[in-house]
């Protein structure tokens, strides 16, 4: 394989066959999915957005944070305020939430990244708690705990209020996410997060600097946040500050470690992986579960999909430390192998030369 097929997005033809695919599928889908359908995936393109950034962040440059649902709460009412109570356009809030997200995203890492380990994590809860407390108690501004409605998003004659409409865009925006965070990873910028998260002083050592590039790894990863914010803001059409619990960043940092670390296709298995299994657990298991024990039944609501969700977490880091995307390269070695075998003994068979002195060939 040639060097710049190597460092190609796409590589192979089957591989582009799949993509073009996958795409005609993704945007084809509001032709034959109902409501429920687009809205749960409209949730997922979303979320898988906000974990992009954190995959730069974390999975890249190996900052961990659990702060990441915070800073999509800094876009989802820098959005809301700027509509609602200064009349700027909504297309015009896009870029300003993202900026919004990474600017404070830098100004809490300008002192958390003088940190490492478990006192980064630390710090990283402490920014997360601040940013939820002032969402809840500068009422006059962000409206308290009541939080703040959102327009419906519109273009000319277009009404993204529309479930099929908001989804063509919510999936558009991840499609670019995508694009843009897999291009990061073939730059110079992306092989120094790398550098740093395998050894911050080997990094060092050859030159990289290191705090600049924290720095420019945390404001990226909190732009996509921003991104994510604006989009989560005119999904639901209201924002509230439980909507961006601390709880929520770890489970997003959970879905990084089902997917895989360091890898865009690994965001995309944690988040569909956890999001389905949320949707089972909350559809079938607990309603079943809390009917067959109805004295336990509030209880049984409450904590069902977070035990489990937790379980099949720690199952992940105990038992397959590099997620579904290790897995899946295991399955594809492992039939890609049978299948050269096979392929082999055809022809070596070909030849004749196979041990029933049946010939096979010509």
């Amino acid at each position: 394989m040639k060097y710049q097929q190597e460092r190609a997005v796409v590589r192979t033809k089957w591989q582009w066959t799949i993509l073009v695919l996958g795409i005609v599928f993704l945007f084809t889908l509001p032709l034959y999915a109902g409501d429920y359908w687009l809205v749960w995936l409209t949730n997922v393109t979303i979320v898988i957005v906000a974990v992009m950034g954190l995959h730069i962040l974390t999975g890249l440059c190996g900052q961990v944070s659990i702060g990441q649902a915070a800073f999509v709460g800094v876009g989802a009412y820098a959005t809301a305020v700027l509509t609602m109570r200064t009349g700027v356009n909504a297309w015009l809030c896009l870029p300003i939430s993202a900026l919004s997200s990474g600017i404070v995203g830098f100004l809490f890492g300008l002192p958390c990244f003088k940190l490492k380990g478990f006192y980064l994590v630390v710090s990283t809860m402490a920014a997360s708690a601040i940013i939820v407390w002032v969402f809840q108690y500068f009422g006059g501004t962000t409206g308290g705990s009541n939080g703040m409605t959102v327009d419906p998003l519109k273009l000319g004659g277009i009404d993204f209020g529309n479930t099929p409409t908001f989804f063509l865009l919510a999936a558009g925006m991840m499609v670019l996410a995508t694009l843009f965070a897999k291009n990061i990873q073939r730059t110079s910028t992306g092989r120094s997060f790398v550098a740093i998260r395998d050894s911050e002083l080997a990094a060092e050592v050859n030159g990289i600097p290191v705090f600049r590039q924290k720095m420019l790894a945390f404001f990226i990863g909190c732009t996509f946040a921003g991104v994510a914010g604006w989009l989560w803001a005119f999904s639901i059409l209201r924002v509230t500050p439980d909507q961006f619990r601390m709880l929520d960043s770890m489970w997003y940092l959970g879905m990084l470690v089902i997917g895989g670390w360091g890898s865009t296709a690994g965001v995309f298995a944690g988040v569909i992986f956890l999001k389905l299994l949320e949707l089972v657990l909350n559809d079938h298991i607990t309603p079943a579960l809390a009917d067959a024990f109805p004295h336990f039944a509030t209880q049984i609501r409450i904590s069902t999909a977070m035990v489990i969700n937790g379980l099949v977490i720690i199952a992940f880091m105990m038992y397959e430390r590099r997620g579904l995307v290790q897995v899946w390269a295991r399955v594809s070695n492992f039939f890609g192998g049978r299948g050269k075998e096979y392929i082999g003994r055809m022809g070596r068979g070909s030849k004749g030369d196979d041990k029933s002195g049946i010939a096979l060939g010509p």
